[in-house]
């Protein structure tokens, strides 16, 4: 996993997760301090209007979801993670997105800095 960096726009991010497209969705892990599961995002067959095109599991627990988004600034789709559970303190929020030169997608988590 690489390590946390700061962008031009004043925010941290790192990638906690390396995926590989499937048929149903994508299969990877995510790892983190305190998080280390190998994990599935599979397809919902008929998302409603506001409900996400994706949830995301470990082993057959889920934890997650996921919507398909599209950025303006570089015409790509990715996907807007939300991560949670009941031992979490706060949901993880990421994106799931191909990486230029790097293998498959990455999962790069971020935070708004505050200073």
């Amino acid at each position: 996993m690489g390590a946390a960096r700061t962008t031009e726009r004043n925010t941290t991010m790192a990638t906690i997760g390396t995926f590989t497209s499937t048929e149903f969705g994508f299969s990877g892990a995510i790892r983190t301090l305190a998080l280390n599961v190998k994990a599935r995002i599979a397809r919902v067959e008929n998302p409603s209007d506001k409900g996400p095109h994706f949830r995301i599991y470990a082993g057959n627990v889920e934890f997650g979801a996921a919507w398909q988004k599209r950025s303006s600034e570089s015409d790509r789709d990715y996907l807007s993670v939300k991560l949670d559970d009941p031992s979490f303190p706060a949901p993880i929020y990421a994106t799931l997105t191909e990486v230029e030169g790097e293998d498959g997608y990455q999962l790069i988590w971020s935070r708004q800095n505050r200073d």
